[in-house]
């Protein structure tokens, strides 16, 4: 899963993946915590196993300097998302869950210091809110918790310009996360986000325009922001999420030739029964995501990520 999500100027970003649970619905997750012990095996990058995850970059910033340590370094840049779990939770006046704010008004995550969403707070309901899938507008910025956006809903996919699109927030419980259609229920930032996504294939990379598709913790890919900008190619340092170009994903600094140990570095995700057309060739192989001895979801056999074995 994705913990906690920070803001960008240019886009808004989201979460660190993590372990987590499912619930009964075939179509909702729930993302949790997880602790430096949920890493991978030697020959996969998907959660559950022992050894460190590729696919979660060490730091030296913060407060800790293993895997999950704070992977800000100073004033963060607002969209992006961390790799791991960083920044305090902040109050919530209201449940987002229960939408228990007084009528005309909806419980929305933000954050009063305009980086990372840590609070919720009741806004008002604007008059004429734009639908679920209509465009809309942040006001003051996309940590502001202010939208045009109806109830159950937040504006999401920011540009520039604090324009996105409505998207669902989840209904149910925590522990019975549910969305409409084929979209996921992904919680962030202990629960003070909580978004319904589509799901994604990172090998066909089917996300729309400005969005990435990238594991959402569990056994299921999800499109989110693209905040890579210039940066993103393969090699490129990354403490965050969306910060790698579409194929790419934030891999371990020791499974990226060349990468620095401070952060990570962006490389491939890979087709594990074709030719290794990794980059970093031969000391990169196409590993398979899932480790060994991890259950591997139907249909996601063939993900892999080009990785040095650790």
């Amino acid at each position: 899963m994705r913990i906690n999500l920070v803001l960008r100027t240019m886009v808004v970003g989201a979460f660190v993946l993590t372990g987590c649970g499912k619930d009964g619905d075939a179509n909702t997750t729930k993302t949790q915590t997880s602790s430096a012990e949920d890493g991978n095996s030697e020959t996969g990058v998907g959660s559950g196993s022992t050894s460190v995850d590729p696919t979660k970059p060490t730091t030296t910033a913060g407060p800790t300097s293993d895997a999950t340590s704070d992977a800000e370094t100073g004033a963060p840049p607002t969209g992006f998302i961390p790799m791991n779990d960083g920044g305090p939770t902040g109050v919530k006046e209201c449940d987002i869950w229960k939408q228990d704010c007084p009528m005309g008004q909806k419980c929305m995550p933000w954050d009063p210091g305009g980086q990372s969403w840590n609070s919720t707070k009741c806004t008002d309901v604007a008059d004429n809110a734009a639908k679920v899938g209509d465009d809309c507008v942040a006001e003051g910025g996309g940590t502001s918790g202010v939208d045009n956006c109806e109830l159950g809903s937040m504006c999401w996919f920011l540009d520039a310009d604090n324009k996105g699109s409505c998207v669902e927030l989840c209904k149910g419980t925590p522990m019975a996360p549910t969305c409409s259609g084929d979209k996921i229920c992904d919680e962030s930032n202990e629960g003070v986000i909580i978004v319904c996504l589509e799901t994604c294939d990172p090998l066909a990379q089917s996300c729309p325009e400005g969005q990435i598709c990238f594991f959402d913790g569990v056994d299921t890919f999800i499109c989110d922001f693209d905040a890579s900008g210039d940066m993103g190619k393969y090699g490129d340092p990354c403490a965050y999420i969306n910060v790698c170009d579409y194929g790419l994903f934030c891999a371990n600094p020791e499974t990226v030739p060349g990468c620095p140990p401070d952060n990570g570095c962006c490389s491939p995700y890979c087709n594990i029964n074709e030719p290794n057309t990794c980059p970093g060739a031969p000391m990169q192989e196409c590993v398979p995501w899932y480790g060994e001895g991890n259950p591997t979801p139907p249909d996601q056999e063939n993900i892999g990520a080009c990785a040095v074995p650790v």
